[in-house]
């Protein structure tokens, strides 16, 4: 059977830190991951830490020139059986139901022909808002599956909706996508 390909879109959340579990159950369970990271992700955790856990290389921007040529948007695009945003934040969902393609990540959505999975993390008042709802009803309608969030502690110290599912139910959904 082949390996199935995950592109993993990081964006800044602070729930970030589970996107590495992610990573290593998602290896454990057969699947090649590369991940994606926004540059503001990139201002909570090192992509050293990811490279570690994937055992790949981790993709950063748009014009990062390494030593061979390829259109990288496209090449992980094409590359993608699932492309899963975890964790996904309020502007990540707000650009791509806007489709603006702005960045490495927007671009390889814009790109793909993959599935793309979407798992929220955000405060309660963010996910709550009503544009972020449309956007999710919006890319709903277009095809974008999601999951979570779920009620839980979020950074403010509050109980509320906006925490990132489960890390045992993104996989359980990645499977039933896939």
């Amino acid at each position: 059977m082949k390996k199935r390909n995950i592109i993993l879109g990081v964006t800044a959340s602070i729930a970030i830190y589970k996107a590495c579990e992610l990573v290593r159950r998602l290896k454990t369970e057969g699947f090649s991951v590369r991940v994606v990271m926004t540059k503001e992700a990139q201002e909570l955790i090192r992509p050293i830490v990811f490279e570690s856990l994937s055992k790949e290389r981790v993709y950063l921007n748009l014009f990062n020139r390494g030593g061979e040529w390829e259109i990288e948007h496209i090449g992980l695009a094409e590359s993608a059986d699932l492309v899963l945003i975890a964790p996904a934040t309020a502007n990540i969902i707000a650009k791509i139901a806007s489709g603006i393609a702005d960045d490495l990540l927007t671009c390889v959505v814009c790109a793909t022909k993959a599935p793309v999975l979407i798992a929220p993390a955000m405060n309660e008042n963010m996910f709550k808002n009503k544009i972020t709802q449309e956007n999710i009803r919006k890319l709903k309608s277009l095809g974008y599956r999601f999951i979570g969030p779920i009620k839980g502690r979020l950074a403010c110290e509050r109980l509320g909706i906006g925490h990132l599912a489960k890390i045992e139910d993104i996989i359980k959904e990645v499977k039933r996508v896939l």
